[in-house]
């Protein structure tokens, strides 16, 4: 469901360093070259092979004729009055994701996309209420990265630096593996972004068949959208929970290697009213494993049209208090960018009347 166009020349950002190299040698070029061109893709965010300065005129063309280096085109961005940037991204074909930037205080994350749309549709999600278009390429997926880096560059500080990735924008990345698992590592790519690992995190809704198979992917940081400790309140928030139940999840959630010191995320949506009780509570540590775990609770964040309601925030402070005092590591995710749309679960694309005001 990826783009694909057979026509056309294959995207740059495609290739992880190792097969961009395996076909510059079939090509009789030598490997430094691939070194050289993820330096300035990736590293100097240059695009254009005119200003690759110490690359010869006959490499440049050689790259240009073989390859495409397209890349999204931010086409609106908002900013929020907390700092958060959200940003309106149009593909080769015309689609376009939503992309965060989250401000903290030691670090400036990176909150992409991994499809146009989702097919997962969980109930208390802006995005799910979009439908799946398609899946993003690994280029697309990366070039949310590099696109809004330069822009960051060039329109807000010269020194300004993105310091993580976390894969909770629009779409669910183990639904699109293959692609998400080239773009992570590109990511982590020493030649290239040079991300760390513990500063990639990648979020799913339970695909369970992709989750067994995770022993494949870079050691990055998984987070489990998890929401609910009993199946009817999950099955009734997350459709995926009709096939991979509480007890289905939990199984392959075993598989998943864990590197040392390294914990699983338990994201934690709180709705008023509806799993912000008492007996959740007692469900959830009877659920998960407290020394390789820690829960982030994510108070709800409301949108246009939706039915429920975000806990007071004594409710919330009681949930967290609760859960510690039980022994786990629990956390509240800061609300950032609600103003704006941008806040865990509002990503959605603008409606086709309204993208085609912006790049016309």
């Amino acid at each position: 469901m990826a783009l694909k166009l057979e026509t056309e020349k294959p995207l740059l950002g495609d290739f992880n360093y190792s097969n961009f190299e395996e076909i510059l040698l079939s090509k009789n070029k030598k490997k430094f070259l691939a070194s050289q061109v993820f330096q300035w893709f990736y590293q100097k965010l240059e695009f254009d092979p005119d200003n690759w300065s110490n690359i010869s005129k006959e490499n440049r063309e050689f790259i240009q004729k073989e390859f495409s280096l397209d890349l999204p085109k931010v086409v609106w961005h908002g900013l929020s009055e907390d700092g958060t940037r959200k940003f309106l991204l149009k593909m080769l074909d015309g689609n376009t994701v939503e992309a965060v930037v989250i401000p903290a205080k030691d670090r400036l994350t990176l909150c992409i996309s991994s499809q146009v749309g989702c097919a997962i549709g969980c109930t208390f999600c802006h995005t799910g209420t979009q439908g799946l278009t398609r899946h993003l390429n690994p280029s697309e997926i990366v070039g949310q990265y590099t696109v809004v880096s330069r822009w960051l560059k060039d329109e807000v500080d010269p020194e300004i630096r993105l310091t993580n990735i976390v894969y909770m924008g629009m779409g669910e990345p183990l639904h699109n593996f293959e692609n998400v698992k080239t773009a992570s590592e590109l990511f982590l790519e020493d030649k290239g972004l040079g991300l760390g690992q513990r500063r990639v995190t990648l979020s799913t809704s339970g695909l369970v068949p992709q989750i067994e198979k995770l022993e494949e992917f870079p050691p990055i940081n998984f987070a489990i959208s998890l929401h609910a400790a009993h199946d009817n309140i999950r099955t009734e928030l997350m459709p995926i929970n009709k096939v991979y139940d509480l007890k289905r999840l939990f199984q392959a959630i075993k598989k998943i290697p864990l590197k040392a010191h390294r914990r699983i995320t338990y994201e934690y949506l709180l709705i008023d009213s509806m799993n912000d009780r008492q007996e959740d509570i007692d469900a959830l540590c009877d659920l998960i494993n407290f020394k390789e775990s820690k829960v982030n609770l994510i108070p709800f964040n409301e949108y246009p049209g939706c039915d429920f309601k975000r806990p007071s925030n004594n409710k919330i402070r009681w949930f967290q208090e609760a859960l510690c005092e039980r022994g786990l590591t629990c956390t509240v995710r800061t609300t950032k960018g609600n103003d704006i749309l941008a806040a865990c679960g509002q990503l959605k694309t603008f409606l086709e009347s309204s993208k085609k005001n912006l790049w016309e």
